[in-house]
């Protein structure tokens, strides 16, 4: 037998790449690769459709049909309401920009986000969009539609 051990980890027979795995990861662990490789882990870590719409409700109140729409978080210029034929719209456009700063104010990290909503909702009668109201507060949307009354249509014998 000869003085060589055939364990692969003793001390005559170090492993060959094991200098260069230990500078690797500490490369992959420094400030600008780690802050670049946390961005685009926490881009995964989200779902895909993550808040990509958010809850609205429709009930009747006499001769009028209220839509609720609950926006925590939104402010009221980042809400738009459109009107086509008898379709109601509402839209939440959202960007928020966060920047990371040291203790000399030299920016090391900038992330922004734009994320953009859309809730259609469809009424069985056109939409007045003249008698429509809207009021926010507290995170809750309210539009007030009044029920356009169509005419009765006698049938003839």
């Amino acid at each position: 037998m000869s003085g060589k051990s055939n364990n692969k980890n003793s001390p005559m027979n170090p492993e060959p790449f094991g200098n260069w795995f230990k500078s690797f990861q500490q490369f992959m662990n420094d400030a600008p690769v780690k802050g670049f490789l946390d961005t685009i882990d926490d881009f995964f870590r989200q779902p895909m459709f993550a808040q990509a719409t958010f809850p609205v409700s429709v009930r009747e109140l006499g001769d009028q049909q209220i839509v609720t729409a609950e926006l925590p978080g939104i402010k009221k210029e980042q809400i738009g309401i459109d009107i086509l034929g008898n379709r109601l719209t509402i839209s939440i456009k959202k960007q928020d920009v966060y920047i990371h700063e040291d203790d000399k104010r030299n920016v090391y990290q900038q992330k922004e986000s734009f994320q953009q909503m859309n809730r259609t909702i469809t009424f069985p009668q056109p939409i007045d969009e003249k008698k429509v109201k809207a009021s926010y507060r507290d995170g809750i949307l309210e539009i007030t539609v009044p029920k356009i009354k169509g005419k009765a249509i006698d049938i003839n014998e």
